[in-house]
């Protein structure tokens, strides 16, 4: 446990804050704890699908951060908070299954409190944050108030006794003035559970046995938070109280409008990054001596390639989505331009254009490119071992155990001749406790040799050893990583890899066996949509394994 720091004058904050309202949050809090993982049933074609217990999320930081500059504007000051966890790669899993530490309570008080002075501070931003001026501590601006910022913050109506609640903590706390009474009050309000948690109890449904169905303010939160990444706006909320989220025609109809929104296209980047596991660039380092084209701001532009990349293919073209790893299209710099040896007219270090990549040229799709080849090796030697993990794990949703226990991963130094990497890996896998698994990632991951560990192309190893890139995939022999380009461009197994990442980034958790049957009718209507992204997300939204949850099992 984190020892708390005392924090003169924040006493009456703490009071009203995440300790008192988390007792209000009882019942909710223990009606939606759900249970990630594995569901008992051992799901048939024949059987229906059966939905898993909700998941309890906190919002992620990034939620967090973005829901409340949407209330207080994005120049609010921003508090540091407990850091993000991401099993099976996404932060929403981690927040759904992690512990808030009581330094992390501390830092959501310490948070609120600073946003609040911001708001409260200058008397023309207070004025305009709160739409009227109190005339006595808890008079009827208060509470008008507290009704219409409750609404945003909690993403539904505030009860009568909340009202009363907060209205009374806004009166007692008025000293010196009826303003600070309502920043204690809205400080309050920020530290709730309702704010912080999203709960999803549902309502029994006679015409869906054994599931509940989300309530329209659930499904606008749903919504919001998955293709916005933050809470929903008056116009959703307004949608949910009106009955028109409670069907999939609703739903679909307001995700069509979130999604024309710039968020999402920030949301859905958000997914991306994940799911692609661009942060490991930030750990990436080079020698400027030994990889001359990796300059200093190459890793960055890297990134933002597939990020142009991705936005390309899901809001621009509105292609196939397995194309990102076959396309010969990207978005490169001078940088990237210089590092691919091709012409990019216009480009400039801060300036990125599309290019088409050589027909005859060593590089399509992702895999091909700087972030994937410079993320997935060492500092000074390639690794294809990481690089086939990555295309199995993360392109076609392949589970790749763990190494065994007490086994040495590291490869013992070359002797003698010089040797290349695939040498040096085929010595390592004689060991029985390597050769599984071993032979299971590097004929895919020996596909990509011919890119060094800055992803620069090379023809020969070191004194002029041909390089030999050939290698496998599930015993297809193929010559490169062109090669793999052209299989995975038609290859079923990444529309369902797809679905699956995304069904576990909406939900906050793994699929259980139950829900398999919805993974395999959403990558079925992924199919019938050419693979656009953007349907496969309107499909998800309207389905049953979204819009309902499964009841909670007795103790």
């Amino acid at each position: 446990m984190v020892q708390r720091r005392p924090h003169p004058g924040r006493s009456r904050a703490r009071w009203l804050g995440f300790s008192a309202a988390i007792a209000v949050f009882g019942a909710s809090l223990t009606a939606c704890v759900g249970v990630i993982g594995d569901a008992d049933e051992d799901t048939t074609e024949a059987e229906s699908l059966v939905l898993a217990a909700p998941a309890l999320p906190r919002l992620t930081a990034a939620q967090y951060q973005s829901s409340l500059a949407e209330l207080f504007g994005a120049s609010m000051p921003k508090a540091p908070l407990e850091d993000d966890t991401k099993p099976f790669l996404f932060y929403n899993i981690g927040a759904s299954s992690t512990t808030l530490s009581e330094f992390g309570v501390q830092q959501y008080e310490e948070s609120a409190d600073a946003i609040t002075r911001y708001a409260f501070a200058d008397p023309a931003r207070r004025a305009a944050f709160v739409g009227c001026e109190p005339a006595a501590p808890g008079d009827a601006c208060v509470e008008s108030f507290l009704r219409r910022f409750g609404r945003r913050v909690f993403r539904r109506p505030l009860t009568n006794e909340e009202v009363t609640r907060w209205v009374g903590i806004a009166q007692t706390l008025a000293d010196p003035s009826a303003w600070e009474g309502l920043r204690l009050a809205v400080s309050g309000v920020l530290q709730s559970p309702h704010f912080l948690y999203r709960a999803e109890v549902g309502v029994p449904d006679d015409a869906a046995p054994g599931r509940r169905k989300l309530t329209g303010y659930e499904m606008a939160t749903r919504l919001s938070f998955l293709l916005w990444n933050q809470g929903p706006d008056d116009a959703l909320l307004d949608a949910a109280e009106q009955g028109d989220l409670d069907k999939p025609e609703g739903v679909a109809a307001a995700a069509e409008r979130l999604l024309d929104d710039p968020r999402a296209r920030s949301a859905m980047q958000a997914f991306f990054r994940q799911y692609l596991d661009l942060g490991r660039l930030d750990g990436v380092q080079r020698d400027p001596a030994a990889y001359p084209y990796f300059t200093p701001t190459l890793k960055e532009a890297m990134r933002r390639e597939v990020e142009l990349l991705v936005d390309d293919v899901v809001f621009g073209s509105r292609g196939d989505a397995r194309s990102i790893f076959s396309t010969r299209k990207t978005f490169v710099n001078a940088d990237l331009a210089a590092l691919y040896g091709i012409e990019a007219p216009g480009a400039t270090t801060d300036t990125f254009v599309s290019v088409e990549l050589p027909a005859d040229g060593p590089r399509a799709g992702l895999l091909t490119l700087g972030a994937f080849l410079t993320m997935n090796a060492h500092e000074t030697r390639t690794s294809p071992t990481a690089r086939g993990k990555y295309v199995r794990e993360r392109v076609l949703c392949l589970e790749v155990p763990a190494p065994p226990p007490g086994v040495d991963t590291t490869l013992d130094p070359p002797m003698g001749d010089p040797k290349t990497v695939r040498e040096q890996m085929e010595a390592h896998r004689t060991n029985p406790a390597c050769a599984a698994c071993h032979n299971f990632m590097d004929p895919p991951g020996f596909l990509f040799e011919h890119f060094d560990s800055s992803g620069y192309y090379r023809t020969v190893f070191a004194d002029d050893v041909p390089i030999d890139s050939s290698g496998d995939l599930d015993g297809k022999p193929l010559a490169n990583a062109r090669d793999l380009a052209t299989v995975l461009e038609t290859e079923p197994r990444v529309g369902r890899c797809m679905v699956q990442q995304l069904y576990r980034h909406a939900q906050g958790r793994v699929e259980t066996k139950g829900e398999r049957l919805a993974l395999e009718d959403l990558a079925s209507r992924f199919a019938g949509a050419s693979f656009d992204f953007r349907t496969l997300l309107i499909e998800l939204v309207t389905h049953d394994a979204f819009r309902y949850i499964g009841e909670e099992e007795s103790p």
